[in-house]
């Protein structure tokens, strides 16, 4: 009798990696041999035959991260070079602009868009994905440069085990994230990446989005809770905890789950919308941008999400955070030796509370005072971490390009 196998997802994985290898070997030894014909009959002049290459590729892995990539792509749209941009689906933001010099095009999402990527021809390559070289994304051979842009000013350690590592430059927000991308590369004996500062590209958007949203009318005192993700994050520590006090207050309580709560905790998430749905004063907000939240909200409750940031240089009002302690184990993070930048930051920019606060959150919140030390703790640490502001788009297209034009005049 035929009995159906079960393949478990880490050994599909690993067995993905070799299948995705093994192909790319054969296509590139395939691709070569034609390549050196086709310059045999040409006289070998040395011309450019490849006809799949592309000089500068963005690979987009989802939607959300188009307030990353589009500063960049106005660069090489106003400058008239060409550059290509791959996106998970057809419903990117991409395809409503009228570009003539950006290419977008759909190459599906996860192992399929790996595959393709995988096999890639090409010379500058930019992503906010990490894990390069790691699972199913390796280097493709006949990529010259892959760089890492970060989607967020939060620390360069808070990826999940070697998510930088093999990549040939990263684009920081700040200076103070060289520092333990450095101590990693020591740890690791790994070459030393190239890391330039170029700011932040997504801030830079919010923040002409944000002045251009006219101040709310009647507006209602108004808390926003936005959490990150996991089993110590906020919702699924608490939950109902939480909500049911502020829920008390009167107030208007905006609710914004991290996108992959619908992923990785649907049925909890399920759950409270489904306690709350016709309370009147709550709203969620599941839209792809944050900021409409961040605007009307008089005060942010989280935990280590890194809108902690968003909030804080953009609105600069008082944020408070609750359990901002998580397992570090499966990051980066756990292989430095002293408290990373964000945690220490953190602390001195937001206000603490505790599940006993909880019973009384009305009366905390009403006390929370917003100090100049507060105030003072977050204009140093937007200064660290968000620098070059309005930018980054320049800055990030300002290396693509002298970084192609070393590598083809060496």
């Amino acid at each position: 009798m035929f009995l159906p196998l079960y393949i478990d997802p880490g050994t599909g994985s690993m067995l993905f990696s070799i299948l995705i290898g093994a192909a790319a070997t054969l296509f590139f030894l395939a691709k070569a041999l034609i390549l050196k014909f086709k310059l045999f009959l040409t006289g070998g002049k040395g011309q450019k035959l490849d006809r799949s290459y592309k000089k500068y590729v963005i690979y987009s892995e989802d939607k959300r991260y188009w307030n990353v990539f589009k500063p960049v792509l106005d660069e090489f749209e106003s400058r008239k070079i060409d550059i290509t941009y791959y996106a998970g689906t057809d419903k990117d933001p991409v395809f409503d602009e009228k570009y003539e010099y950006v290419h977008p095009e759909v190459i599906g999402e996860g192992n399929k868009a790996f595959a393709k990527l995988n096999m890639l021809s090409a010379g500058f390559v930019l992503m906010t994905t990490p894990g390069l070289q790691v699972y199913q994304l390796k280097r493709s051979k006949n990529v010259r440069h892959y760089s890492h842009i970060f989607h967020s000013p939060g620390d360069p350690t808070m990826y999940r085990l070697f998510g930088i590592d093999y990549f040939d430059s990263i684009l920081c927000t700040g200076d103070y994230q060289f520092e333990d991308i450095r101590t990693m590369e020591k740890q690791r004996s790994l070459p030393a990446k190239e890391l330039v500062t170029v700011g932040c590209t997504y801030l830079d958007v919010f923040k002409k989005k944000m002045e251009e949203i006219p101040v709310e009318k009647d507006h209602t005192f108004t808390v926003l809770v936005s959490p990150s993700w996991g089993k110590s994050a906020l919702l699924s520590l608490y939950g109902e905890k939480l909500l049911d006090p502020l829920v008390k207050t009167g107030w208007k309580i905006i609710i914004r789950p991290h996108p992959q709560s619908k992923i990785s905790e649907a049925d909890m998430l399920k759950s409270l919308e489904e306690k709350y749905k016709d309370v009147p004063n709550v709203e969620w907000d599941t839209n792809r941008d944050n900021f409409y939240s961040l605007k009307r909200a008089n005060i942010m409750i989280t935990d280590f999400s890194g809108i902690i940031w968003d909030y804080t240089f953009l609105c600069d009002k008082p944020v408070m955070y609750a359990n901002a302690e998580m397992d570090l184990l499966p990051y980066d993070a756990y292989d430095i030796d002293h408290e990373i930048w964000q945690f220490e930051t953190v602390r001195k920019i937001g206000i603490k509370i505790e599940e006993k606060d909880f019973p009384n959150i009305k009366d905390v919140i009403e006390n929370a005072s917003d100090s100049p030390k507060l105030r003072e703790a977050r204009s140093k640490a937007r200064d660290e971490a968000w620098q070059h502001i309005g930018e980054a788009g320049k800055l990030t297209a300002d290396y693509m390009i002298s970084t192609m034009g070393k590598i083809e005049n060496a």
